[in-house]
């Protein structure tokens, strides 16, 4: 589906008409500049290459400065294809924030924050095990037996075990879109988005 890139800004809440209050997320959205634009009979399928955030030549490959030259635009940090677009646009065009309208429903795209190696019980939610008291020692967050003896003799794939969380594409369906702010290309929607404050996430419709 068509969509833009954008930067995570942080939560708030609003109040709707009924007087309740309701948590939102608010993105900056765009303005996104067209540096691509793949078509059937060159690549076998239709997409627009979006480029958001610009990012300076000093810290750029000839690769990605030539290729933001072809669309007349400087070098940009985050680029995403999204498919699906009604529109008409050529190279160069710059599309913002009011590809949204406010009431209609998008998902979000993220990556995860990253917590590092953790046990059982954050990861993955396990209740521990046994009680506090009775000469009980260390084991109250521990994740128990992982598998039998002499057979099968070996821990099965996808044991839910302690590990690294975290650091992973999560995408976030069905966010309403509660307003608009066109003069300073601001989305709110309702709800969490993944990632930390500033950074990127893609909205498609």
């Amino acid at each position: 589906m068509s969509g833009l890139i954008g930067k995570k800004i942080g939560m708030t809440s609003i109040f709707d008409d009924n007087g309740k209050n309701i948590p939102c997320t608010v993105i900056q959205v765009g303005p996104c500049v067209v540096t691509q634009v793949r078509t059937k009979e060159v690549d076998g399928y239709e997409a627009l290459q979006l480029g958001f955030d610009d990012k300076t030549e000093k810290n750029s490959t000839k690769a990605q400065i030539g290729h933001s030259k072809k669309a007349g635009s400087s070098v940009k940090r985050k680029v995403v294809e999204f498919q699906g677009f009604d529109e008409e646009y050529k190279l160069g065009d710059s599309i913002s924030v009011d590809h949204f309208t406010e009431g209609e429903f998008v998902d979000v795209s993220g990556t995860s924050k990253g917590k590092g190696f953790q046990g059982v019980v954050k990861r993955h939610g396990f209740a521990g095990v046994g009680q506090a008291t009775h000469g009980q020692h260390n084991r109250l967050r521990a994740p128990g037996s992982i598998g039998a003896a002499s057979y099968p003799a070996r821990v099965f794939k996808g044991m839910k075990m302690a590990g690294r969380m975290g650091g992973e594409t999560i995408k976030v369906q069905n966010l309403r879109v509660y307003k608009v702010v066109l003069d300073k290309n601001l989305l709110v929607v309702k709800g969490c988005v993944p990632g930390h404050n500033n950074s990127y996430v893609t909205i498609q419709k």
